[in-house]
């Protein structure tokens, strides 16, 4: 990360940032780049013992203080306790990066694990935001990223409900950039394309093309306060392009895409 980049976000977004889904994947990456710029962190996510091994990493490597709070939260009730957890902490920085995916047929899906997919993709993003909203308006001024997806802006066969959980995302991330905007308040949605994480085996997806999580954090903390949304990384931007079609033709393409990713749940 650039200095001028670093600085930046220390001193606009500082002195503390709380970052969801922080045990693997892109949440640990932002979690990485923001205690390069000298952030102080507090981690969420369900397993302890890689928060405690990323807190460990990051004070070692850092001049930052790191907090670990273990929490699911496809339960509201956690939500509650990480904001309580938090509010001696003058956080200026939300990223919220909690969320999984399912794949292949709806109706083939187990209902409850649907559900669980919507209370964290969006029901617990709904509330961070809402609580943390409050308290970066109050403050004068702060930033909330929130992870949207390629597959955000069409409808996708066999990632159906995913699809609809990040289109959910998108708007709510352009809706509070405008209400924030006049408050000090920037929001972000980050909308990457095909990651390596432990999003594709999760979602039972065989991923061959993709790009690091690394690419995502640093890209998207670059664009915070100065876009609506980001595209991360080169694939990202390429398939972006596919966006400029009718949205019918985006469907069957990605509707293609996604059966290559699913092809092995067939047989």
């Amino acid at each position: 990360m650039r200095a001028r980049d670093a600085r930046r976000l220390r001193e606009r977004y500082g002195p503390w940032a709380v970052v969801t889904g922080a045990s693997e994947g892109i949440g640990r990456e932002m979690a990485r780049t923001l205690a390069q710029a000298g952030v102080h962190l507090t981690l969420v996510a369900r397993r302890r013992d890689a928060l405690e091994a990323l807190a460990e990493e990051l004070s070692a490597s850092h001049d930052v203080a790191v907090r670990v709070l273990e929490a699911d939260l496809a339960d509201l009730s956690a939500v509650d306790r990480v904001e309580r957890e938090t509010r001696d902490l003058d956080v200026g920085l939300l990223v919220a990066c909690a969320g999984f995916g399912t794949s292949g047929p709806f109706l083939d899906r187990a209902l409850e694990d649907e559900l669980g997919q919507l209370d964290v993709n969006c029901r617990a993003v709904l509330a961070m935001s809402h609580a943390y909203g409050r308290r970066l308006r109050e403050r004068g001024r702060g930033g909330i990223v929130l992870m949207s997806s390629l597959l955000a802006f069409q409808g996708v066969p066999n990632a159906s409900h995913y699809a609809a959980t990040k289109a959910w995302v998108q708007s709510l991330a352009e809706g509070l950039r405008g209400e924030l905007r006049d408050c000090g308040v920037d929001v972000l949605a980050s909308a990457p394309g095909p990651i390596h994480s432990g999003f594709a085996s999760r979602a039972g997806m065989q991923m061959g093309m993709g790009q690091g999580p690394e690419v995502v954090a640093l890209s998207t903390l670059r664009a915070l306060g100065r876009r609506t949304t980001v595209r991360p990384g080169w694939l990202s931007k390429f398939l972006e392009a596919s966006l400029k079609l009718p949205r019918p033709l985006r469907v069957r393409i990605l509707t293609l895409v996604m059966g290559g990713m699913t092809a092995h749940q067939r047989g």
